[in-house]
Parts: C-alpha cells; sequence; structure tokens
C-alpha cells in the first residue's frame, strides 16, 4: 500500500472533526444568546405587567381621593342646605348634591374596572414570575452546559490541530498539496472511497485499467472526474447512509 493513502484518510478525518468543532464553537455562543434574549423579553414583559399594575393601583387611589372629596363637598353642601332661607336656594344646594353623588357613582363604576383589571394583572404577574423562576434556572444551567461544551470542543480542536500539524510532516509535499487543493474546490472532501467501478463521490464509472491500479492501492489515485484522492472500498462494505466514511457533507 503507498504509504500516504492512510495518512490522507487520516487526514481527511481530522479536518472533518476539526470542521465540525469549529462549527460547534461557532454555532453554542449564538444559540446562549438566543435563549439569554428570549429570557430577557420574558423579563421585560414581566416588568411592563407590574408597570401596568402599580399604574392601576395609583390610578384606584387618585379615584377614592376624587371620591372622599366629593363626600366632604356634600356633606358641607347638606350642613348648608339646613340654613338656606328659601326654596330656590334648597333646590340648588339640592341639584348640586345630587349632580355630586352622580359623579360619585361614576367614580365608584371606575373603582369596580380597576379592580377587577388588578385581578387580572396580580394573577399574569405572579404566573409570570414562577414561569420567569423556572426558565432563569434553565438557562443557566444550559449556559453551564454550553460553557463547558465550548471548553472541551476548543481543547478537542486544539488537539485535532496538533496531531494533523504531525501528520502533513509525513505526508509527501505533493500529495498534500493535491489534498489541500481539492479540499478548497470540493467542498471540504478531498479524500473518497470507490468500488471496483464507481468513484462514490461523483458516481462516474473508472475505467478498468484504473480501477486494477486502484484495487492495488500501490500509488495514489485521482478521480478523473472529481479530482478527489480515491481509496478501494467494494462496494458491499460502504455504509449506505455515509459512503465516503466521514460525517461531513460532501459536494462533487
Amino acid at each position: 500500500m503507498h504509504p500516504d493513502l492512510p495518512r490522507i484518510r487520516e487526514l481527511q478525518e481530522l479536518d472533518n472533526r476539526i470542521a465540525e468543532l469549529d462549527n460547534e464553537i461557532s454555532r453554542l455562543p449564538k444559540y446562549v444568546a438566543q435563549i439569554e434574549s428570549q429570557l430577557e423579553s420574558h423579563k421585560k414583559a414581566l416588568q411592563a405587567d407590574k408597570d401596568a399594575l402599580d399604574e392601576n393601583r395609583k390610578s384606584h387611589r387618585q379615584l377614592e381621593t376624587q371620591i372622599s372629596h366629593f363626600q366632604q363637598k356634600m356633606s358641607h353642601l347638606r350642613v348648608q342646605t339646613g340654613e338656606v332661607k328659601t326654596n330656590t336656594q334648597f333646590r340648588a344646594f339640592q341639584h348640586e348634591i345630587e349632580f355630586l353623588e352622580g359623579e360619585v357613582r361614576k367614580i365608584e363604576d371606575r373603582i369596580l374596572d380597576k379592580m377587577v383589571e388588578a385581578e387580572s394583572l396580580e394573577k399574569n404577574v405572579k404566573k409570570a414570575e414562577a414561569t420567569l423562576g423556572e426558565e432563569s434556572k434553565k438557562v443557566a444551567a444550559e449556559v453551564e452546559k454550553v460553557t463547558a461544551q465550548v471548553a472541551a470542543d476548543k481543547s478537542e480542536a486544539d488537539a485535532k490541530r496538533n496531531h494533523r500539524k504531525e501528520l502533513t510532516e509525513v505526508i509527501s509535499p505533493k500529495v498534500l498539496r493535491k489534498y489541500d487543493h481539492t479540499r478548497k474546490t470540493r467542498g471540504g472532501i478531498a479524500v473518497a472511497p470507490a468500488d471496483a467501478e464507481y468513484c462514490m463521490a461523483c458516481h462516474v464509472a473508472l475505467r478498468p485499467q484504473f480501477s486494477h491500479i486502484l484495487r492495488k492501492s500501490e500509488e495514489i489515485v485521482i478521480c478523473e472526474s472529481c479530482s478527489r484522492i480515491l481509496y478501494y472500498q467494494p462496494a458491499d462494505s460502504v455504509d449506505a447512509e455515509d459512503p465516503y466514511g466521514e460525517s461531513a457533507a460532501v459536494s462533487s
């Protein structure tokens, strides 16, 4: 077997794994930012309910103050009514008292509406506080988990890169250049399996002589169609779901 063949296959596996790790390292902080943003929006919604409840209570107090003011005024008018000398004055005072009584009833109706509104707001606040408490715990746990995963991914990626550097030092420069070029132009996959008839990457048929050379594995064989470095793998041993023996997606 050509000595660079197993090395170049291992290099492909390393690069696939490094790409996976880099993607996850990039994705996880965005995921954390997303769940933290959702939590923050729920906090703002809760604060809005609290502010509405505070405003409701403030309005309630103001309405009660108005009632108290009108009641005091009516009490004063009733005293004055007992002191009037003419029917005209009596009717005038009585009319004003009736007007104030009507205003008090209107305010009492508004207070009742405020009480109904306050009851609904209080329920919303209590429910939101309980939900937010549980959600905050879950987010904190998820952030801790993600932080640990990112640290582990970075550690593994560093180790893979160190191993990759060591591996590239024992691969012939010509083969390495071919690998790097093909990897850049073929969606990250420069090495692919082939059976006796087809390249498993581009599914183009191999010429008989070419297939014979491939099976011997004594030379570095390049697919005449997709330019990937090929290694021989019998058709019945190829995983139908992952025919390249790699986890990364392949672009032919």
